[in-house]
């Protein structure tokens, strides 16, 4: 590894971050490789064991690292895959499909009125009233995704009526309207998790997470939900299948 400049105004520990952080990137370190101990990173930079901890205290907070009690510190892995192409599969689905067990945990449901935004998205008149769903689903290692949901009960009258940590939302959906789903327009973006969402995803403020902004249609080509998915960098990657033409 590169060597650290103590004359720079850059602090030391994020100095450390940045090496490690470029290691990671670079493929030089792969999910799962264990990192140095807290004694070789002080010998190797010549350096306090709070510059170190605090190092890795920045990369564990991105995500990047995750710390396994008594056995040290590793280059986190991924460990669900959500297949994203031309195939519309719920998350419920997925992980199914990939034999994760889960629980979803339903923080909140109210009726609320379209603002400008959610009309636009859902199609429906400004002020009229749509379901707000927030959802997070877990796994045995910690929350993996938090759902914001903003639903049209023109198209789905009812969909306040079922348990949602028991029932999946797009069930619901094509029981209550008697249509399938049909397809979503999709948006993916990268952002930090911010103070509500950190709370729900048990991750630092500052960390990086996916948003997937979709508007999910039903065969009619009307609309059924508006959905904000919240996915933490560290646990989801999104797999796609193409195919050169």
């Amino acid at each position: 590894m590169n060597k650290l400049d103590k004359s720079a105004s850059t602090p030391l520990h994020v100095q450390l971050s940045d090496l490690i952080r470029e290691k990671i990137y670079a493929q030089e370190w792969d999910s799962e490789t264990k990192l140095p101990s807290e004694h070789e990173f002080m010998e190797m930079f010549d350096v306090s064991r709070g510059t170190v901890q605090k190092g890795i205290q920045l990369l564990v907070n991105e995500g990047l690292l995750t710390r396994v009690k008594g056995k040290g510190t590793f280059v986190a892995k991924p460990d669900i895959e959500q297949l994203s192409g031309s195939s519309l599969l719920s998350f419920a689905e997925s992980l199914r499909m990939q034999d994760i067990d889960f629980e979803t945990k339903v923080l909140g449901m109210d009726i609320i009125p379209a603002n400008r935004i959610c009309s636009k998205k859902l199609a429906v008149p400004l002020n009229s009233p749509v379901l707000y769903l927030r959802r997070v689903r877990s796994t045995d290692s910690g929350p993996i995704l938090y759902m914001e949901s903003r639903l049209n009960l023109f198209t789905c009258p009812g969909l306040d009526k079922f348990d949602y940590s028991t029932t999946t939302l797009f069930s619901a959906i094509e029981q209550v309207s008697h249509k399938k789903i049909s397809y979503a327009k999709v948006r993916y973006g990268a952002r930090i998790a911010g103070h509500t969402r950190a709370e729900a995803l048990e991750c630092d403020e500052k960390a990086p997470v996916l948003n997937i902004d979709q508007v999910c249609y039903l065969e009619d080509n009307s609309t059924s939900e508006w959905g904000n998915i919240w996915l933490p960098a560290n646990k989801y990657i999104l797999v796609s299948v193409l195919q050169r033409v």
